[in-house]
């Protein structure tokens, strides 16, 4: 099975920021207390805000924003023992200020710092931009922050891409697991045991209440895309008074075990790569033809040759089977993609270039022009390898594959052996810090979560169970893309704005 990105794509947009120097205002005793239970080393912290230009680069749109760093121990059970430093962006309200806006992007592994940039962009001139300072930090290991998690280098990811890993015999089996058995020791390796071990959301959740402190704020308020829902409800759970208000799109259920929850998230891209292929069924040069019985067959008959094989494209690396699922799975994402998915696709269909699909891997991979890759995957994996524990009986995942093909039938290469490889996480080298349970609700009235109805990544049903759980609103959007709040929509937004400025909830059973 492959385990899915959760990052919220609402800001992918290339960025052009600007950023002028700040400074750092008082941290009041309350806002800087430890909660009890918390250590105190951690608290208490003013950074020192400064330019964002050496980590978002050339900016021209956001001139007031600011950038510092804020400490945190890299095991809360030693606060004196070794650090990390989170990279922390704030983009301060220009109006009659409520308070922080703090804003996770998902993943896990996405950068909060680069995406807050992008809004305040996006934003400026709002409601929310005049009420709120926008604040973003990257997580642990993650984006900016430092240490980071590092698992390989560009030429082991560029390897691992041409590995079809679609041999599900035995000696197939051992092969693909002793891949992911070398990337988990690279991880191990790289990034070193105690960080390795302290990677998960839970040290992530006690993180965003010291940069809370370090902000001087008595409460924040949240906005929480894709992975960023299970951030969001983890930090109400642990600390729920901190909490005045709370938005999760593209919700997580945190009570899902990980196969039951990729089982259905491959079931929600399939429901993403029917409607895919029906529009693209409107004309006549459709690569997956006009036949609704036959879209997935014809998409086979395209990628599966792909498994003997890269095939040709300008880029010298080819177009292997690999990127060529990974592709279509990010131009599920969103409609926007959907031109690209199907020029890659009439590549292969005409013998021509799909280089089409190879950028919408590259994209997915986060690989750059020079071939750099950013540390998104290998976040992404440490993170959810220690978030929830993974069986390792192989007849487990074995049965695991039989429900895959079932839910996705077309990601499923060949016929059911009987014989799957475990997940890379069955294999990790560190045992995992937090449990799949329900979400507990911070109180009344201090949640809302938007889900839309044909979300690939997340799908509808876990934000009616995440809703349920929390005791919050649900806002419904049709749709099939992953996450929609600030993206446009003429209902969704303003439900969204006037309950973050003014605590109204939206109607009950708002459908958008």
């Amino acid at each position: 099975m492959i385990a899915m990105w959760r990052v919220g794509r609402t800001f992918s947009a290339p960025l052009a920021l600007v950023v002028l120097l700040g400074l750092a205002g008082p941290v009041s005793a309350v806002a800087s207390a430890a909660p009890e239970g918390e250590p105190l080393q951690a608290y208490g912290q003013s950074p020192a805000w400064g330019s964002c230009t050496p980590l978002v680069g050339d900016v021209t749109r956001i001139p007031n924003a600011q950038c510092g760093v804020v400490t945190v121990p890299v095991d809360y059970a030693d606060p004196a023992g070794p650090q990390a430093n989170l990279a922390v962006i704030r983009i301060p309200a220009t109006g009659d200020r409520i308070g922080v806006l703090m804003v996770n992007p998902g993943g896990p592994g996405a950068s909060a710092v680069d995406t807050v940039a992008g809004m305040g962009a996006s934003l400026a001139g709002t409601e929310i931009n005049r009420r709120f300072d926008l604040v973003g930090f990257d997580p642990r290991g993650v984006g900016h922050s430092t240490p980071e998690v590092r698992c390989r280098t560009d030429a082991e990811f560029d390897a691992y891409r041409r590995q079809p890993m679609a041999d599900y015999s035995p000696a197939g089996v051992a092969a693909i697991e002793s891949i992911y058995a070398g990337l988990a020791q690279g991880c191990l390796q790289r990034t070193g045991t105690p960080f390795l071990a302290n990677i998960g959301t839970a040290s992530t959740a006690q993180d965003m209440d010291v940069v809370r402190a370090a902000l001087g704020e008595a409460q924040i308020n949240y906005l929480g895309f894709s992975y960023g829902t299970e951030l969001g409800a983890k930090y109400a759970e642990r600390y729920p008074d901190r909490v005045r208000a709370m938005v999760l799109d593209g919700a997580v259920d945190p009570g899902s075990d990980p196969i039951g929850e990729n089982i259905r998230q491959l079931a929600g891209f399939q429901t993403a790569f029917d409607d895919y292929a029906a529009d693209c069924a409107r004309s006549t040069d459709c690569p997956l033809g006009q036949d609704p019985t036959q879209f997935v067959a014809r998409y086979h008959q395209l990628v599966n040759p792909l498994v003997a094989g890269p095939a040709a494209t300008t880029d010298p690396r080819g177009l292997s089977y690999q990127d060529a699922i990974t592709g279509t799975v990010n131009a599920l994402y969103t409609e926007r993609y959907w031109k690209y998915l199907t020029s890659g696709l009439l590549g292969l269909a005409r013998g021509t270039d799909p280089g089409d699909l190879l950028l919408l891997a590259d994209d997915y991979q986060q690989r750059d022009r020079n071939g750099h890759y950013s540390n998104q995957q290998d976040a992404f994996t440490a993170i959810r390898c220690v978030d929830a524990p993974y069986p390792t009986d192989p007849a487990v995942w074995a049965d695991a594959d039989r429900q895959a093909r079932l839910a996705a039938p077309f990601m499923a290469y060949g016929e059911f052996t009987g014989f799957a490889p475990r997940d890379i996480c069955a294999l990790w080298p560190v045992p995992p810090t937090s449990q799949p349970q329900d979400a507990v609700s911070p109180g009344p009235g201090k949640v809302v979560v938007v889900s839309t109805t044909h979300d690939p990544a997340t799908p509808y049903q876990a934000g009616v169970d995440l809703a349920r759980q929390l005791g919050g609103s649900l806002i419904s959007f049709e749709g099939t893309q992953h996450t929609v709040v600030f993206n446009g929509s003429p209902c969704v937004d303003p439900a969204v704005v006037s309950f973050l400025v003014d605590s109204v909830q939206p109607p009950a059973g708002l459908r958008c």
